[in-house]
């Protein structure tokens, strides 16, 4: 019968035209050697899905285990319905997991009920899972369609397919061209699988359809255009007055909507019972026969899996006896089956799914969704509940999509409206959906009296103005005015409260007056039992941190203290931005990375936007400038991509500065001008402080002191610290040393006094340096500077703030030096060069270098640190090493693998000249030394 075939063969069982693409696919995954992972491309229809079947069979025969799952496009809102086709075969495995590890897996994967996993943990149970089964014999991993694979699932395996080379696995998925997946963050290498050649579609089609005439034959090689399913199944579509005996190839529309149709006489040609049934198997998604038994028996409508049997034979579908699935042989199958299917007979399936599905709340909630056709509050309820889950698990995207479809089936009244806002802020806050944030805004002005009062419309509405033509002017005043005259009783558990207190705290940072914190400050007063504490912190720490950041600090203890337990991304970073003005981002750096990932693997934009600020601005306050500039490139793409234009400023100042104190004046000045430009017609003038800092380290390097004076008082004025201004912490040493320079030394003296009576000294290590090394410059008096030096020198800590301590050692060695102590002058000197030589800060090395030889020592040659030839995952596994912890204790901190960790050791070693675990520390000590 035409069109009831295999995939295109040749006499000898291999796909025609296709060994050449084989042995590279086969080469690229080094399959049963080192592992690899690939990305398989191609337009609908070239072959993937035959190519991965062929792969997986040669590696079968070979020996080698296979794994397949397939992406669903009507499980796309299901968390890990991906990955449970993966690793459903090894349930009894998960027992050897570690007790974390497999909690988290069966939970992700519904074997068992709790809270839900974060994704990293999820993540790494995965890989330690599969590490295992490849321990034991070559394994290949391969998932078809991967674009509709679940969220949470393409994540996973993003993740599992970036290390398959370090546990020897291979890893292939495929995708059509066009659709977004893993190839557009660059997780994988991309093998696109290009449409035969004319000799191959040629015999191809000779080969199937032998007796078609050659007039035909031709008119379907030029439609065709070397694509093998048009090949193959176009002349079956042909009616019986258009055989392809008779040669007529009917004129056709666009290649997708053609093989629709194609799949679509097919399935029609299929008795009543086992399109019902296919239908159904379409819709459940994923192919658990279990769950197909019993929702046709909910159907009752009197057929069962047996009538499957003609959809087999027709080579529609495949059943997998091992795993107890359903596969559709070409998406288009599955596609094709909805697109013709009534409304009506959808909606029963949905119905059938969701009777059957009550131990799996979110696809119960989704199903019942799709079978409800009015207004239900029961239904809505159900669907705001699971998009609830959705979020806690950090997956915004399908959280916000879950509350759009919650808000359509509310009934008209202020319950839609408030799931529609909700949708929105998620859209605007978290998921990077700014465009679909403002049409669920625009939508919800419709049907409520005042959307306004709204608070996550407000909040929503101003995350907008921000990144849109607004200013934060009006954002703040709609968000206040919402605030203050919305219904809610300032409630402390009231989350929707919290979420617009806390965008409202944001808002007042950016415009970093002290009128815009004041309805704050009334706001927490009001709420009641107790604030919660991550708004008291930021009422503390990230509003006038120069005042009360150092009576935030038992705050931020509690908050850093329960970040172990937490895997919502946005308490995640939240914390971290109470840390930002104590300097404790340290303590954050870990949770900002597992954010970070959580991005890159497909988490949260905003969230991910907010990981990275924290770890570039740690890393500029460390030294480690070439991994700040790095994740800041990473930061500007992503505000680009996602439109979120008003956080891009953050990693723009990262730019400046470290190119500042580099010595790249000249860009550094054009960045900060760009920031000013654009944050002064927002009114954000937090961020034109932070340009100001940055043009004023730029002056300081380049030796104009007038300059650095006039940029430094326009973050704070010369004698007292800027009310609410918080980087006017950040300048203090770069205005009293301007000011000394520029014959300002009262002034300087005012300043320093100001400090002193703020006792900044009290936020941190780092502004302890700071204040004294202030102080000494200030003084006119060179003993009581010296002794100022060396107190500010000798706090405990302050050796982590790299350029500040080295600038500090700086100052001191030129004091002693022009007071003729030239032998004492030369340790703090050669030390400073030593620093900004390995960071790169071309100019305060020249100072030193200059001031060395004026006090009678040469230059002291220098080759680059050991400690910067490792990456910064790598420095980062040596630091924890060296601290003492274990493989598992820092596999556990950095949620990667013991056997990982072990293997960047391996690596690390040869790198610093070190053959054993004891000598980490003073290879690491002495490299910031050399």
């Amino acid at each position: 019968m035409i069109g009831s075939h295999s995939p295109p063969r040749d006499t000898a069982g291999r796909l025609i035209g296709r060994d050449h693409d084989l042995q590279q696919i086969r080469d690229l995954l080094s399959i049963g050697s080192g592992g690899g992972a690939l990305l398989l491309s191609g337009e609908a229809g070239v072959g993937k899905t035959a190519v991965l079947d062929a792969l997986t069979e040669t590696a079968q025969a070979e020996g080698a285990q296979v794994l397949r799952a397939a992406g669903v496009e009507f499980e796309a809102n299901c968390s890990y319905s991906g990955l449970n086709q993966v690793l459903f075969p090894f349930q009894e495995a998960l027992g050897k997991l570690e007790t974390p590890f497999r909690d988290a897996l069966r939970v992700a994967m519904g074997f068992e009920s709790g809270p839900p996993p974060e994704r990293l943990m999820v993540s790494n149970a995965v890989l330690l899972l599969l590490s295992a089964v490849a321990a034991g014999e070559p394994l290949l991993l391969a998932v078809d369609d991967l674009p509709w694979l679940d969220q949470a699932s393409a994540a996973v395996l993003g993740f599992v397919a970036r290390r398959a080379s370090s546990i020897r696995m291979s890893f292939i998925a495929t995708s059509r061209s066009g659709s977004q997946g893993l190839r557009d963050s660059g997780v994988l290498p991309e093998f696109w699988l290009q449409p035969l050649d004319e000799a191959s579609a040629d015999h191809l089609v000779s080969t199937t359809y032998p007796d078609l005439v050659p007039s035909a034959r031709q008119r379907l090689l030029t439609v065709a255009h070397g694509n093998p399913l048009a090949l193959l199944e176009l002349p079956y579509a042909l009616s019986s007055a258009q055989s392809p005996a008779g040669g007529d190839v009917p004129a056709v529309l666009p290649l997708s909507k053609r093989l629709k149709a194609v799949f679509g006489s097919r399935i029609t040609s299929l008795p009543q019972s086992s399109q019902r049934l296919l239908l159904l198997a379409a819709l459940e998604g994923d192919g658990d026969l279990g769950v197909l038994q019993a929702a046709s028996r909910q159907a009752n409508d009197g057929y069962d899996l047996d009538d499957l049997a003609p959809a087999e034979r027709d080579q529609l579908v495949h059943i997998d006896e091992g795993a107890r699935r359903l596969r559709f042989r070409h998406p288009l199958i599955r596609a094709t089956l909805v697109e013709n299917s009534l409304s009506g007979e959808r909606r029963a399936v949905h119905a059938a799914l969701a009777h059957v599905l009550v131990d799996q709340p979110e696809r119960r909630a989704w199903h019942l969704g799709e079978a409800t056709l009015e207004p239900d509050e029961n239904v809505a309820t159900l669907l705001e509940e699971a998009a609830r889950i959705a979020l806690r698990r950090g997956d915004a995207v399908g959280g916000m999509q879950t509350f759009i479809r919650s808000a359509d089936l509310s009934p008209q009244g202020p319950d839609r409206t408030r799931r529609r806002a909700e949708a929105a802020y998620v859209g605007a806050e978290s998921a990077g959906a700014l465009p679909s944030a403002q049409r669920l805004l625009d939508d919800a002005r419709h049907t409520a009296r005042n959307p306004e009062s709204s608070l996550h419309s407000a909040a929503a509405t101003a995350l907008l103005l921000l990144n849109g033509d607004g200013d934060v002017d009006t954002a703040h005043s709609l968000l206040v005015n919402a605030v203050e005259a919305g219904p809610h009783t300032y409630d402390a558990d009231d989350k929707t409260l919290v979420d617009a207190l806390h965008t409202l705290a944001l808002i007042c940072f950016f415009g970093a007056r002290p009128e815009l914190w004041q309805p704050y400050d009334r706001a927490l007063k009001k709420v009641t039992p107790k604030v919660p504490v991550i708004l008291s912190a930021l009422g503390k720490t990230f509003s006038d941190p120069a005042r009360t950041g150092a009576a935030g600090s038992q705050d931020l203890d509690d908050l850093v203290a329960g970040l172990s337990t937490v895997t919502d991304p946005v308490q995640l970073t939240r914390v971290g931005t109470a840390a930002l003005y104590l300097d404790r981002l340290g303590d954050v750096r870990e949770t900002s990375w597992r954010v970070v990932r959580m991005g890159r693997d497909g988490g949260p934009a905003r969230r991910y936007l907010s990981g990275l600020i924290h770890l570039c601005l740690d890393d500029y306050l460390t030294g480690m400038w070439d991994e700040a500039a790095q994740l800041a490139d990473e930061g500007i793409q992503l505000c680009d991509t996602h439109g979120y234009t008003a956080f891009a400023w953050y990693f723009l100042y990262v730019q400046a500065i470290v190119n500042a104190a580099r010595g790249l004046s000249d860009q550094a000045d054009a960045t900060a001008q760009q920031i000013i430009h654009w944050a002064t017609r927002q009114k954000a003038y937090c961020a034109t402080h932070y340009a100001h800092h940055a043009a004023a380290v730029a002056a300081l390097g380049r030796a104009d002191f007038a300059g650095a004076y006039e940029h430094a008082t326009a973050v704070s004025p010369i004698g007292s610290l800027a009310s609410h201004a918080p980087h006017a912490l950040w300048v203090t040493m770069d205005l009293v040393e301007a000011a000394v320079r520029t014959n300002r030394q009262p002034e300087a003296a005012a300043h320093v006094r100001a400090m002193r009576e703020a006792d900044v000294a009290a936020i941190s290590s780092r502004h302890a340096l700071l204040t004294e090394a202030c102080a000494a410059l200030a003084t006119p008096d060179d003993e009581e500077a010296l002794a100022l030096f060396t107190k500010a020198l000798a706090v405990q800590g302050a050796e982590r703030w790299r350029f500040d301590f080295a600038r500090v050692q700086l100052a001191y060695g030129e004091r002693l030096r022009r007071i003729r102590a030239t032998v004492e002058s030369r340790g703090p000197l050669s030390a400073a060069l030593s620093t900004f030589e390995h960071l790169g800060a071309r100019p305060w090395a020249e100072r030193a270098e200059t001031e060395l030889r004026a006090a009678g020592s040469g230059k002291r040659r220098s080759g680059p640190s050991k400690a910067q030839v490792l990456t910064p995952q790598e420095l980062e596994i040596a630091r924890l090493a060296a601290s003492g912890l274990t493989n598992k204790q820092v596999a556990e901190r950095l949620y990667l693998s013991h056997r990982t960790v072990g293997a960047h050791l391996y690596q690390i070693y040869p790198k610093l000249g070190i053959t054993s675990r004891a000598m980490l520390r003073d290879a690491l000590v002495s490299s910031v030394g050399e």
